[in-house]
């Protein structure tokens, strides 16, 4: 993920379990809080470390994106897709779904049309359009929930569906 010294904490973990392995959380922790340089200001040292694990025994980011495709294909016309991402990993991902749902299919070169009917068949592929832009919490909301500071809250809204059986010309698209 993104843990600057994640490679440096790996290799202690694993050089400190061959001599004494971790029977707690918080045995772990203690080891980490040595490891990793620097103060620790806000948050403790090893929750970067414990994030990135349970992202990556869970798979979390693999089952975001199946969760997005899936609410996609579930999600009725002009429905909205509201999504909270809590770091900087899951709201990539979701802001790159939302972006390459609202541009839609490229448009090979070479074909023999004008740029605006491929503007406009461009446009007929898009599933979804972006809903303002990313939400963060006001700093009265962190102040009630301390939690929320990490949150961000992304909106779309599913583009009404084209009739795949209809016929296409120029004049329609």
């Amino acid at each position: 993920g993104e843990e600057r010294f994640a490679s440096k904490a790996a290799s202690a973990i694993v050089r400190e379990r061959e001599r004494h392995p971790f029977d707690t959380t918080l045995s772990l922790a203690s080891f980490l809080e040595k490891v990793i340089p620097g103060p620790s200001l806000h948050k403790h040292k090893a929750t970067r470390i414990f994030q990135a694990l349970r992202i990556a025994v869970n798979r979390e980011l693999d089952e975001l994106k199946q969760a997005l495709d899936g609410a996609s294909a579930v999600l009725s016309d002009e429905g909205r897709l509201c999504v909270i991402s809590f770091h900087s990993l899951e709201d990539r991902i979701v802001k790159n779904y939302i972006k390459k749902a609202s541009q839609g299919n490229a448009i090979p070169k070479g074909l023999p049309i004008t740029f605006e009917e491929a503007e406009k068949m461009r446009l007929a592929t898009a599933t979804m359009e972006p809903v303002g832009g990313a939400v963060k919490a006001s700093e009265e909301e962190v102040m009630r929930n301390v939690r929320s500071r990490s949150a961000t809250l992304r909106v779309a809204k599913r583009l009404k569906r084209i009739n795949k059986n209809a016929k296409c010309d120029s004049q329609t698209i």
